[in-house]
Parts: structure tokens; C-alpha cells; sequence
């Protein structure tokens, strides 16, 4: 009876109580705590070096954070200096070569890594004198070799050169220019030239102005205290000599007074990438530091944002879109971004627009705010779990002179925010009318659509202002550009004459050598093609019989008709454009182009199924420049040189999606009309 009498109590107990709980609303948020964690122990060694110390023993483990604070640099005509830096103090040292410095850090299962404005170790506790003692090795002993900068910049520039084939790069790169200014520090492009033009003189010059204690902050995190590590700061540091370290000031960026749209044209591009920025001064201090927080997240950085909701979820038009609102000392920017069909180019701008004007005019509501509340101040409380948070808010503190209470009062000054400050930051910030619109896609497809929004501008792959060819007044033809083209390389006959090839090429793919060879027979069309890797078949392309077939890797697949006829338009010919008419190609002049520097006809070729070849002939010289297909990526011609009477290029550089990097071909050997039998196509 008693626990029936117990059970009874307690079935009315809940009945009673949980019978009065909605469970539709949410319970109202309790006051914010302040956060409590231990400040760091802080001191100065003698030539002005920082320290901080953040004990922590859940783990016997220790790491050492250096951070240079100087000011931004414009590196002009050696752009790309700094990202050298790093690697190059990691490439040995007056005791310890490269190797040598790699495995005694391997040996004790450490880390150790530099960049230009750091330098950070991690090891065992056992082993953080030995850490320590390679950590300052590097920091004061680098010797900078020679042959290490070469290999640097060979990498440096195939990178560059892969990601002129990016998109995403490429919009960001033409914003930054835009944004900023190409005479700014964060506007400033790198490039093939300025990357030659850096020296080992730079790299020494560029050590020993910056790396010095007095603009230097160390974080000791770990399984250390604080004795001890004055004791090992005293030992590692204390010798590192101080000295004057320039500083650097830059004009603001501005705001341009109406929309300007900026067009990278990508014709073989079949997606849109978005980019809608403006500069804007925002940093820590910033007393509306916080609001713009809480507006970017309404807006467009969470998955339920304004932008994702719109673009992704109503509309359908990306996979998703999303905002950035920067914070920078010197100066910040507004970003939004996202990739779409051609197709829908235009009305994903209008939609990005049409959110930014929204929540600039009509504000937010308190849900919004309320979610907005809940996520960030999560992502503080589980940024604390890491002890190098700690480190990072007290070198933010020093470095940039705040309150301090500015990281224990951060939820307090979270929860506090109201619908009203939020829409105050947002009227004061977003800048509908005032905008970048950057937009890397096919131009053809995209332009007409774009200039809704304003005058559409051109723009190279180095984020310069292209200057577009108007061809309207001129009475050229698609056959008179074909025509041009024959008497550059030596007269349509001479070309007609070619009946028959053979092709050995070499190329390089990140340090693996490549041959390829190619053999085209025009009159019976035929074409074999062969990608050798280290004496090894690495693929296989044959095109006879009217069929087309692709090996690689043991594994063979037949073509469909609709692929082979888009690879015979772009690959059965040594010379295509002889054959355009009498395979039904229609061709169509469509304007005019800037490539690398140089005006060019732009020629689109449409097969009988559809598929599209995109030509580009010099304006000047008559010969073809570059190639764009939408299955075998991009291909630019240079170095032409005559053979029998006809001029062929005989350097290429391909860009397509199937390999991870350009690759950069030469012509060893071209054989014209030789002999060919059904072997050679086996």
C-alpha cells in the first residue's frame, strides 16, 4: 500500500504539474553568467618580449604559440614574399640541415611549424626542452638555402597557375582588388612575376627587420606553470635581440558611390561564382563588435540564414549561400557568396540584394535574435574547452587594448543586445546600394542578365580592368577569322596538305614526368592518344570506326555518340578548323576577348548534337590562342614553329578538370604524313 500510495502521489504530482507546462514555448533564458576562468600569468622579459602562461594538467602535454604583431605589408613587385618566410626558416638551421631539424622533431613526436609573423612547438611535457631548444633554433639560426627558395617558388608558381582555374579564387582575388585597392596590402595579387622577382636577399632582409621580441607575444599552454616557464622563457628567449621595427599606414578603402559589377568571363564555365562585398571599418574595440555578430549570423551565416533559406531552400538555386562581416584593425569587408547555374546568375543576385536591403530597411525579429543568441553564445562556451582560447583572449587583450573584462563579459554583453541594436548595426552597415557584385561564369550566357545591376566591367585573372572589345563597327566575319587564321600558319592549302601525324610530347604533373604521344589520321579519321607515366599506360583515348573509346587505370568505356562527337570536334585533328564545314559545324562570332594580355576573336563551334568547341585567334597575328571545351577543360597555344610549311604550336598547357594542376606540355618530336597502318590505332 505504501508504494502504491507513493506511485499514486507521484502520477498526480506530474499530472498536476507538467499538465500546466507549454511545451510549444520556449522557457524564458536564465541571466548570463559571467565567465570565470583564471587570467594568465603574464610578464615581459627584458627585450620585450610578451609571455603568457595558461596552466593546464589534464594532459602532460605543452605547446608554445609566437606571434609577431607588425603592421600589414604591401609587397608591391614581390608579392608573395611573405608566404616564403615560414618555409624557409624550417629549411635548416647553422647546426641542423632541413632533414636533421625534421627528424629530432619527429623523433619526439612533437610539432614545430613558422610562418612570417609566427613560430609554434608542441610536445610531450618530457620533452618541451627539446622542443624548445628547436623552436629557438630556428628562431634564431635559420640559414636560408638557396636551392630551398627554388623549389618554393616552382611550387608557388604551379599553384598560381592551378588557381586560375578556380573560381572560388578567382572571385575572391577580383574582389580583394576591387574591395581593397590593388595597392593595398589585403588587395594586392600574386603573381608568376612577382614571385620571380622575390630574392634570398628579400627573405634575409625581410627576417631580420620583423622577427624581434618587442613586437612579439609568447602563449606557454599546458602542463606548465608559472615559475617554470619564466624559467624557460629566461633560458629560450632572453638572448633574442630587440630592435626598431617599422610601422606602416594606408589609405581607407572607400565605398564605390553605386553598384559596380565586375565579370571574370569563363566561357567553358557552367556555374556562377557570386561574390557581393564592400569594405567596412569594424574591428574588437568596436563597440558594435558584437551586433554585427549577431546580424551576420541572422543573415547569412547559419544553415537557417536569410541567404541559405532564400537561395537554397525557397528557390532552389545553390547548394548554399552564406556571409561573412570581417573584423580587422586596419580595415574589414562585408562578403556574400555563393555558386549557381548560369541560368540563374542574375536572379541570385537580385535575391543576395534583395535580403541586404530587407534586413537593412526591415530589421529582424526577436526570434531570430533569440536563435542567433543560443548558437553564438554555445560557440563561445565550447571555444573555452580549449586551453588555447585562454592564450588567444589574453594576447587579443594586450594586442589590442581591451577591457579586462572583455572575454568574462562576453555573454553579458551577448544576452543584452535587443532587436532594436541589431537593426540599428543593421541600418548602419549593410550597404545595398554601394556593393561589389563579382561574378566568375560565362560570359555570353550571363553579361546581358548581370547589367540590371549596373555597367558590367571585365576583368583578367589578375584582377585587372579588361578592356572589352566592342566589335560592332567591324565587318569580320566567323570565315574571315578562320581565313586570318590559315594565312598565319601558312595558307589553307599548305594545312590540307597534312594528312597524316605523329606526336611526342613531354609534361610534368607535380615532379612526375609524363610522355604522350598522338597519331591522327585526317583522311580516314582516326586518332590515337596515349599517356605514358613512368613507362606505364596511364590512359588511352582511341577514335575509329566512328566510336570512341577511354582507358585508364584497366578499366575501358565506350564512349556514348554524343561524346564522340564532342571529342572529334576537339581531338581527331591535328588542324580541326579545316573540317569544320564539311562535318556541319556552325560557327558564330561572338565579340571579342583579352588573353594573357592579347585581343582575340572569340569563335564558338557547335556540333551537330550540340557540344561546343570555343576558339580564340589573335586579333593581331591571325593564330589561335586558347581552346575551352566543357570536357576537356581549357587548352592555350604558344611557341608556334613551322613544320613543312605549316606553323603548329608546340607548347600547351592544359587545364582541365581531370587533373589537379595545369599541365604544361611540350612538342619533342612531330612527324607530318608518315605511313600509317590499322596497328597504329590498336
Amino acid at each position: 500500500m505504501k508504494n502504491l500510495s507513493i506511485l499514486l502521489f507521484a502520477w498526480l504530482f506530474t499530472g498536476t504539474v507538467f499538465a500546466q507546462v507549454d511545451r510549444s514555448v520556449l522557457p524564458e533564458p536564465g541571466p548570463a553568467p559571467t565567465i570565470a576562468f583564471d587570467k594568465p600569468a603574464t610578464f615581459t622579459l627584458d627585450n620585450g618580449l610578451k609571455v603568457f602562461v595558461v596552466p593546464n594538467d589534464k594532459l602532460p602535454r605543452v605547446s608554445f604559440y609566437l606571434i609577431l604583431d607588425r603592421d600589414p605589408l604591401l609587397e608591391g613587385e614581390k608579392a608573395g614574399l611573405t608566404s616564403f618566410v615560414g618555409d624557409m626558416m624550417m629549411a635548416g638551421t647553422e647546426s641542423r640541415t632541413k632533414d636533421e631539424l625534421d627528424e629530432a622533431v619527429d623523433f619526439i613526436g612533437a610539432s614545430l611549424s613558422a610562418s612570417s609573423t609566427s613560430l609554434s612547438g608542441s610536445s610531450l611535457k618530457k620533452h618541451q626542452d627539446k622542443i624548445l631548444d628547436l623552436m629557438s633554433d630556428v628562431l634564431n639560426n635559420p640559414v636560408f638555402p638557396e636551392d630551398e627558395l627554388d623549389k618554393l617558388k616552382k611550387q608557388t608558381l604551379t599553384s598560381i597557375a592551378s588557381s586560375k582555374d578556380n573560381p572560388d579564387y578567382l572571385a575572391n582575388l577580383i574582389s580583394n582588388a576591387l574591395v581593397y585597392g590593388k595597392d593595398h596590402p589585403y588587395g594586392e595579387p600574386m603573381t608568376e612575376k612577382t614571385v620571380e622577382n622575390v630574392t634570398l636577399e628579400d627573405i634575409r632582409e625581410y627576417y631580420k627587420t620583423f622577427f624581434k621580441p618587442n613586437i612579439a607575444y609568447l602563449a606557454m599552454v599546458g602542463d606548465i606553470e608559472e615559475t617554470e616557464a619564466r624559467k624557460l622563457a629566461e633560458s629560450y628567449f632572453a638572448s633574442w635581440e630587440k630592435g626598431e621595427v617599422p610601422e606602416f599606414d594606408y589609405a581607407k578603402p572607400e565605398l564605390p558611390a553605386e553598384n559596380k559589377v565586375a565579370l571574370h568571363d569563363r566561357s567553358s564555365a557552367v556555374q556562377s561564382v557570386i561574390n557581393v562585398s564592400y569594405p567596412v571599418e569594424m574591428d574588437l574595440e568596436n563597440p558594435d563588435f558584437m551586433a554585427t555578430r549577431v546580424l551576420n549570423f541572422i543573415l547569412g551565416e547559419g544553415f537557417n540564414s536569410r541567404l541559405n533559406g532564400n537561395l537554397r531552400e525557397t528557390k532552389g538555386y545553390t547548394y548554399g549561400a552564406r556571409s561573412n562581416f570581417g573584423s580587422d584593425r586596419l580595415i574589414a569587408r562585408f562578403s556574400a557568396n555563393t555558386s549557381v547555374r548560369n541560368a540563374v546568375t542574375d536572379s541570385s543576385v537580385h535575391e543576395i540584394l534583395y535580403e541586404i536591403r530587407n534586413i537593412a530597411e526591415n530589421g529582424i525579429t526577436k526570434e531570430e535574435l533569440e536563435t542567433a543568441k543560443a548558437n553564438l553564445s554555445g560557440r563561445f562556451g565550447r571555444s573555452l574547452e580549449n586551453p588555447n582560447t585562454i592564450a588567444t583572449f589574453a594576447i587579443n587583450t594586450a594586442r589590442y587594448g581591451l577591457s579586462d573584462d572583455y572575454y568574462s563579459n562576453y555573454l553579458k554583453r551577448l544576452e543584452a543586445l535587443t532587436v532594436e541594436d541589431i537593426n540599428a548595426a543593421a541600418e548602419k552597415y549593410m550597404k545595398p546600394e554601394n556593393l561589389y557584385i563579382t561574378v566568375v561564369g560565362n560570359g555570353s550566357e550571363i553579361k546581358d542578365g548581370l547589367a540590371r545591376f549596373g555597367e558590367v566591367e571585365l576583368y583578367s585573372n589578375e584582377g585587372d580592368k579588361v578592356q572589352e572589345i566592342n566589335l560592332s563597327d567591324v565587318n569580320t566575319t566567323a570565315s574571315d577569322v578562320l581565313d586570318q587564321y590559315f594565312a598565319a600558319i601558312g595558307g589553307k592549302d599548305a594545312a590540307a596538305g597534312i594528312h597524316s601525324s605523329k606526336m611526342e610530347m613531354s609534361a610534368e604533373v607535380q615532379g612526375t614526368q609524363l610522355t604522350m604521344f598522338a597519331v591522327h589520321d585526317m583522311e580516314n579519321q582516326r586518332m590515337i592518344q596515349k599517356v605514358m607515366m613512368m613507362g606505364n599506360e596511364a590512359s588511352k583515348t582511341v577514335l575509329k570506326d566512328g566510336e570512341a573509346t577511354v582507358s585508364a587505370m584497366g578499366q575501358s568505356q565506350t564512349l556514348t555518340d554524343e561524346q564522340y562527337e564532342d571529342v572529334k570536334m576537339a581531338s581527331l585533328w591535328l588542324i580541326p578548323e579545316l573540317y569544320y564545314e564539311s562535318m556541319g559545324y556552325t560557327l558564330e562570332l561572338d565579340g571579342a576577348a583579352e588573353i594573357e594580355g592579347e585581343a582575340a576573336y572569340k569563335l564558338v563551334v557547335t556540333n551537330p548534337t550540340g557540344g561546343k568547341v570555343i576558339n580564340y585567334y589573335s586579333m593581331d597575328s591571325g593564330l589561335k590562342l586558347k581552346s575551352e571545351n566543357q570536357i576537356s577543360g581549357e587548352t592555350t597555344y604558344s611557341d608556334y614553329q613551322e613544320f613543312e610549311g605549316v606553323k603548329i604550336p608546340v607548347t600547351m598547357v592544359l587545364k582541365s578538370p581531370m587533373i589537379p594542376v595545369p599541365l604544361n606540355s611540350k612538342v619533342e618530336n612531330l612527324e607530318l604524313n608518315v605511313p600509317l597502318s590499322d596497328q597504329d590505332f590498336n
